[in-house]
């Protein structure tokens, strides 16, 4: 009986997904609302997601603005962002929150590709945790006597194939990233 390599794989595009989310809120430069996501306001005793409690839209190529429907909640919202240390210092006129990203300068530039390379090899390592526990499954059941060493190596083969195919999509993320800052 050959291993089921399908919840291995699930497994494996569940940390390209986590990649992908920890991506989002790298910023590159460029206004982008997924910064936020991570940010939540008490909201009628409740932690809210910023998003959930005003209107966020993205005004200019590096300018973030955010229009609260409840206006008492203002203060609330820019204390939130300050506290999230997003990088990011609001600007409160009474009405709407702005946060400006800056232009990026080179050096700043090399510290978010060499973060965005780490986050990349932290992903590569959880892929590789996954590989590691589907192989010791399959020396496991060949141990039991629930595979032959044939079925045992033919699933090892699946498993790194699948690992590969991963690793090599989370290159390709990574170097699209570190190319997106670079070009900025």
């Amino acid at each position: 009986m050959k291993l089921n390599v399908k919840e291995y794989e699930e497994k494996m595009k569940k940390s390209i997904s986590v990649y992908k989310e920890e991506l989002a809120g790298v910023r590159a430069g460029r206004a982008n609302i997924s910064i936020l996501d991570k940010v939540t306001v008490e909201y009628y005793g409740a932690p809210t997601q910023i998003t959930q409690m005003a209107e966020v839209k993205v005004t200019d190529p590096r300018t973030i603005a955010i229009q609260p429907w409840d206006a008492t909640t203002l203060k609330n919202i820019e204390k939130a962002i300050i506290v999230a240390d997003i990088g990011l210092q609001p600007q409160n006129d009474g009405k709407v929150i702005r946060l400006q990203f800056p232009q990026l300068t080179e050096e700043r530039r090399k510290e978010l590709s060499k973060q965005v390379s780490k986050m990349g090899e932290e992903a590569k390592v959880s892929i590789r945790n996954i590989r590691r526990d589907a192989n010791d499954k399959c020396k496991d059941m060949k141990k039991k006597s629930e595979m032959t060493e044939d079925e045992q190596k033919a699933s090892e083969k699946s498993i790194q194939d699948l690992t590969d195919k991963y690793i090599k999509e989370l290159d390709e993320i990574t170097a699209a990233k570190e190319k997106e800052i670079m070009a900025i």
